[in-house]
């Protein structure tokens, strides 16, 4: 029992880290949660360590950590979220023509929960089971869009977190906004040739009661398929993310 008021104090950062837009001072984090500066100090350093909360030195400020996202999107990787994605997934495969999958956030990589395959198209890389760096991935990148400006800066801290597969994508942060700003401008998320070499995708975000992702809907062809065929996809995906979105909603 001595060990639940720790729990609790720990659990009332987080949520308070969880409702601000930018990363905050330990002041108002003390105000915030009603705690002595020698606890919080104690208190945010076993969180940063365990990764739930990210330090940026230069600005003596904290934010959510990688950890906070993997436990925060946990959910979406339940049965029910996939049991509702199922057919819409079937049935955007059957328009398209092409294969489709559903990705769930896991940190800063990408979870994926489904896949769809047309019929006759070989295996992707994008398997269920598999995880893949979100920043690379149409669908991790249509999540990423999503997401508050501070949360996206809290999973990339520094060039550190910029893992790449064959050399391309994002490298820094201000490459990461600028590509993200570009996915909100479009309306969905686009990446070619930085997962697998020849193959393309598109994706779209799946929004919960909040507005925010819970999951990419993505498509998957030769990324020689050209402009007109690319947007015909695109246009059948940000169709079934926002029927996914209104089921997730109940509507």
């Amino acid at each position: 029992m001595s060990q639940v008021p720790a729990a609790t104090r720990t659990l009332r950062v987080l949520r308070f880290l969880a409702t601000q837009a930018d990363p905050v001072p330990l002041e108002r984090i003390m105000r915030a949660v009603d705690l002595p500066r020698s606890t919080a100090y104690h208190l945010l350093g076993a969180m940063i360590e365990e990764g739930f909360v990210v330090h940026l030195p230069d600005e003596h400020r904290y934010g959510l950590g990688v950890a906070a996202f993997e436990v925060g999107s946990g959910f979406t990787r339940q049965e029910p979220l996939q049991r509702l994605a199922r057919r819409p997934l079937a049935a955007l495969v059957d328009e398209v023509g092409h294969g489709a999958h559903l990705a769930v956030p896991h940190g800063r990589d990408v979870l994926y929960v489904i896949e769809e395959r047309a019929p006759g198209r070989p295996p992707l890389v994008t398997d269920v089971g598999v995880r893949l760096p979100a920043h690379l991935t149409a669908s991790g990148r249509a999540i990423l869009s999503a997401l508050p400006a501070a949360q996206v800066r809290a999973l990339y801290p520094d060039r550190d977190a910029f893992v790449d597969r064959y050399g391309l994508g994002p490298q820094s942060l201000s490459a990461l906004r600028s590509l993200l700003q570009e996915t909100r401008q479009r309306g969905w998320a686009t990446e070619s040739g930085e997962v697998t070499p020849s193959l393309a995708s598109v994706a779209a975000p799946v929004l919960d009661h909040n507005g925010l992702p819970v999951a990419g809907v993505a498509v998957t062809f030769p990324d020689a398929v050209g402009e007109a065929e690319t947007a015909r996809v695109a246009a059948a995906v940000v169709r079934t993310s926002a029927q996914l979105t209104r089921r997730l909603r109940g509507a």
